[in-house]
């Protein structure tokens, strides 16, 4: 989902944990505001997530409709069967000829959804990219994503407490010209630089596949006997290099540390083939675009930049409230 340029870190980029102003995904809070009792406009809002059935997205949903109830906002949701741009395009394209006030979108792609996503904004179409990003978002309301070069920082910051500091390390990645586990690469790489013990062997690519992902793991292997640990960026990196780690029998010798907040991943935890997932927060993702949105329509005062947060699930603690808090889930509790 993972999902191209580098994110936008400036310092002026609020770091949002919205956490505090949401509640339970199945929030049955009264529409107040733009849909109130005082006649004002209800804004009508179409979200298109990256992948229709998607976990992450699910919860991203949640938090988009949680904001809906509270601001008196209409939401409906679409997206693609497949993460491909000839198949968000359409969904895209459909959605403009509904004349929709505010588009919320995760670009499948930093250059495909370029053109389309500007015609859109130069349609009075206010436009929040969520997620992932574009080229070029300068048409854009806001942004709304995960501060991923953070979250690979951490996913690197576990891998180090895992293997002692020592070892041989790979990335398995999905594809180039996704934004979000791009960040999640640059992040890794910057924070295991730093540790002179560590030999990190480089990013191998899979697309989202995870029998190639598993071929990764097995080739490097071959060429790394002393492989450590191994960084998945999104959910079939991971199933894949689980696989891959099985079938070489070294589950738990080898550490996996993914981006899997799905079902899936929380499995691989329980199950022992991962060791930690980092958690990112769409939840809080779908809250604050939905609130740039209607901040837009309203004329009032827009975050251009909001980063949220993201923690590290391990079998330690995988049944706190924090974590369980924000693990994917593709439908609202009691919605």
């Amino acid at each position: 989902m993972t999902k191209l340029p580098a994110r936008m870190a400036a310092a002026s980029a609020a770091v949002v944990l919205a956490a505090a102003g949401i509640a339970s995904c199945g929030s049955d809070t009264k529409a107040t505001g733009n849909g109130g009792d005082d006649g004002a406009k209800r804004y009508k809002i179409s979200l298109i997530v990256g992948l229709k059935g998607d976990d992450f997205y699910g919860s991203l949903a949640c938090g988009a409709r949680q904001a809906a109830d509270k601001l008196g906002a209409e939401v409906d949701v679409q997206g693609p069967n497949r993460w491909d741009p000839s198949e968000q395009i359409p969904v895209l394209n459909s959605v403009i000829a509904s004349r929709p006030d505010a588009i919320l979108i995760a670009p499948v792609d930093d250059t495909a959804l370029q053109t389309p996503l500007e015609q859109a904004a130069a349609q009075g179409i206010k436009v929040v990219l969520v997620d992932t990003n574009v080229k070029d978002p300068a048409f854009a309301a806001a942004r709304v994503t995960s501060n991923d070069e953070l979250a690979g920082e951490k996913a690197a910051e576990e891998v180090i407490r895992l293997t002692g500091g020592k070892g041989s390390v790979v990335t398995v990645n999905t594809q180039p010209g996704v934004s979000t586990v791009e960040a999640r690469v640059r992040g890794f790489e910057k924070r295991l630089k730093q540790e002179s013990a560590i030999e990190y062997v480089g990013e191998k690519f899979a697309g989202d596949d995870a029998a190639k992902a598993s071929s990764v793991v097995t080739s490097t292997l071959a060429a790394h006997p002393d492989l450590a640990a191994v960084f998945a960026t999104n959910t079939l990196t991971g199933q894949g290099a689980a696989t891959g780690i099985k079938n070489a029998h070294k589950s738990g010798a080898i550490k996996l540390v993914g981006f899997d907040a799905n079902p899936s991943g929380v499995q691989a935890i329980e199950d022992g083939a991962a060791q930690g997932q980092v958690v990112l927060q769409p939840l809080d993702i779908g809250f604050q675009g939905v609130t740039q949105a209607v901040n837009a329509l309203s004329d009032k005062q827009v975050e251009k930049v909001t980063l949220t947060g993201s923690l590290v699930a391990t079998k330690e603690n995988l049944r706190t409230p924090e974590v369980q808090k924000y693990l994917y889930q593709e439908s609202c509790t009691g919605g």
